[in-house]
Parts: structure tokens; sequence; C-alpha cells
């Protein structure tokens, strides 16, 4: 591959900081550690930096501005607009690697990690970590950055029947762009932004919006097969979301994320109800009322608004139906929340992600309930000190942005451990 970072030699230098993960998080740590006279060596299962975003649906582009999105020491080009492009995103993060120098180690996937053995010195104090790979290998660590990504594992719920179900039924993840599913009815399960977007693109028949008004023509693929707009798309929608422009006036949503994230909960609930108000009009004639609980504290539970990208058009055109949660199967049938039944040909989980950290990690006591980390950014939890993970939560502010800043605190925090 083009650019692609040079194999280093685990061996040439003992017991670096080991950052697990080849993502955008993993490499901001890798170069910002870097920038600190810090030895960092990025371990990747993958054969390439970037995975988790080579394999985002066609359509994808990031909801947060190119200027907020940009990881340490290297800015995201111009050149790639205001909304970047999964395929841009892709090639930013190769040339970020390539331009900080990072050390990747590809192909090898870290499956435990272990306190090291006590120094000797008759404390308890531990020298550092060994991680566990593929291979056999042991690996020898300072410390260790676990950045493996909020999307890690996909979440299929193991709804009543799901086996009986006779139509096809896959998860988010496998989606690419419409063209498989051209003429077929389709039921998307979850309005989250990934759900939202499907459901639309799908309407769209991969034009992105251009078709706009030109009808629900179909054409014929090289294959042999049609090519366009799906010929019906459900959402099933268990809580109403809240819907917000990506962009009002030139004003991004992202900066007001940024700007609220410190207020108190119940003025941000208040202030994203006028908002709501003003800049996004009742569907509750259509199957999407306003929801009941305020923007701000659905955030806090973990669940992000959903930028709007073509869905509030799609529905007020009825051409996303939302309809109620999912049930059950029954054969070939779909069994929703108010007792209805509908026979989609094909259902799309976008039912979200584990961060499966248990096998890892699960032993050392340093995540809740939720399987999600109990400190993170530039801190180690006391049970763990030297550990440190980043990219495992979804903020209103911005994924990206998060990753970046949270990649400096590592690199101020653990040269001081270090010492």
């Amino acid at each position: 591959m083009p650019g692609a970072p040079a194999q280093p030699d685990m061996t040439t230098q003992p017991r670096p900081v080991y950052v697990i993960g080849a993502g955008p998080g993993g490499l901001a740590v890798a170069a910002a550690l870097r920038a600190k006279g810090v030895r960092a060596v990025v371990i990747e299962k993958a054969d390439r930096v970037g995975t988790s975003w080579r394999g985002h649906y066609d359509r994808l582009h990031l909801h947060t501005t190119r200027r907020l999105s940009g990881l340490p020491g290297l800015r995201i080009p111009r050149r790639f607009g205001r909304w970047v492009s999964r395929d841009d995103v892709v090639r930013y993060l190769e040339k970020y690697a390539e331009h900080h120098e990072l050390e990747i180690i590809t192909g090898v996937e870290v499956t435990r990690i272990d306190r090291a053995p006590e120094d000797g010195s008759g404390d308890g104090g531990a020298t550092g970590w060994t991680l566990h790979a593929t291979g056999g290998r042991e690996l020898a660590a300072a410390a260790v950055v676990v950045a493996t990504g909020f999307n890690h594992t996909p979440a299929l719920p193991d709804w009543p029947g799901r086996g009986s179900y006779t139509g096809r039924l896959l998860h988010a993840s496998d989606y690419r762009s419409p063209a498989p599913f051209a003429d077929l009815d389709v039921l998307v399960v979850g309005a989250g932004n990934t759900g939202a977007e499907i459901a639309v693109d799908l309407t769209e028949g991969g034009t992105g919006g251009k078709a706009k008004g030109r009808g629900r023509r179909t054409k014929t693929q090289p294959g042999g097969g049609p090519e366009g707009p799906a010929k019906s798309v459900r959402l099933a929608v268990r809580t109403a979301p809240h819907i917000v422009r990506r962009s009002t006036a030139g004003w991004p949503a992202q900066r007001t994320g940024i700007l609220v994230r410190r207020l108190p909960v119940r003025l941000v609930d208040r202030l994203g109800a006028l908002v709501a108000k003003a800049s996004v009009p009742d569907l509750s004639a259509y199957g999407l009322p306003r929801p009941a609980t305020g923007l701000y504290s659905r955030v806090r539970e973990g669940a992000i608004p959903v930028q709007d990208v073509g869905l509030i058009d799609a529905v007020r055109a009825r051409t996303v139906v939302p309809v109620a949660a999912v049930e059950s199967f029954d054969g070939g049938e779909v069994v929703l929340a108010d007792g209805s039944r509908i026979s989609p040909d094909v259902v799309i989980a976008a039912t979200g992600y584990r961060r499966a950290l248990e096998g890892l990690v699960g032993h050392l006591g340093v995540l809740d309930g939720r399987g999600r980390p109990l400190a993170r950014g530039g801190r180690s939890h006391v049970s763990a000190p030297g550990l440190y993970f980043t990219g495992f939560t979804n903020p209103i502010s911005g994924m990206l942005r998060e990753l970046a800043l949270d990649a400096e605190k590592i690199a101020k925090a653990l040269p001081r451990r270090l010492s």
C-alpha cells in the first residue's frame, strides 16, 4: 500500500509503550507520545491503519467539521471539504501515520493484558505490563494504551424467533450501499445516526440526495441486477431520537455541543428544546414524535442526537416510514411492539456495538458493569497504573476532537509515570 508505515522490529528496544489499535485514537496517541520523546509502538490486528473506517458504508461523511476533526500534529487537508468523506478520512489516517513516522505492527492481535511480574523490590511494585498476542508472543510494555475503538464488535439483539426468520437479516456493519436492496422491502432497526442515514441512503438509491424530485426509477446494473432505491423503507424506533440540523446558518451543531458540555443538564435540555422547536419540524403526524426526555439528559445516558442528513425530508415525504420497535420474529414476519406484523425482505439491524474489552482487561478490575473503562484519557485506574484507554465514549462534541484531546492528555501524563 503506498505510504504504508514500515514494519519495525518489536525487539529493537525493550519495554516501549504499546498502543493497541491503529484507528484515529491509537495513531493520535502514538504521534503525541512521539512528540514528547516517548517511543510508542502501535499494534493492529488488521493489515493496515484505519480498518474500521474502511468498513463503513459508502456515503458516510463526518458529522463534525474538518477544522474540528484533525488529530495532533497534522491538519485534515482543506481540499477534503467541510464534511469529510469516509474515503478521505482513510487517506488522512494513512498520511498521518506516514507523516509522523509511526511504528506500526500489523497482523498481530493482542488478546490479553497482564501486570508484569514484581520487580523484586519487595514492595509489590510491577515493572509494567505483559501483552499476550497472536503467535504466542509475549510483549513487555512500560505502559499500555488501549484504543480498540467504540464500535468494536457488532451487537445483534437476541430477538425471540430470530433464527426462524426466512428473510435476510444483517447488522449495519455489513451494509455498504443500497445496490443489493433495490426494489426490496427493507426494515431498518434503530433510529440512531447509523440507522437514520442507512434508511435515507436506501431511499435515494446511493445518489446521496441527487435524485430528489426525479421519482423512483430503477435501472439495471452491469451484472444484470436492479440498481436504484429500495421499494419501501421502514425505520423501527424504540425511543424517539433527538434530531438536530448538522449545520444551521453555517453554524455546525458540533460547536454547540462543545459550548454546552459543561453547562447544567437541565439548562441544556431547555435550550435544546427551544432550538428543536425553531429548527426541526414536528414529525408526530408521520410516526416520529418529539422525545419525552431532554437532549442532554439523553446524551448523558449515551444516546447521541441524530444529525439530519436527509431523515426529516424522507419522513415527511413518507419514503422512510417510522414503525414500532421490533419485539420478535415469526417465520417471514417481524412482530412489532404495537402488535402489528410486517414481512420485509430484509432487516438491517443498526443496533450498535459492544466495546468487547472483557477478554482483554476484564480481569483487571478496570471496567464498569457495562464493560466501559472506569478511567480514560490521561487517567489510569488506581488498580492499573500505566494502563490507559481512549475512544470509549461517544461525545456530543465529536469523537475525533475528543480523541485528539485524549492523546494530548495521555502524552502529558504518561512520561511522568515512566520517569
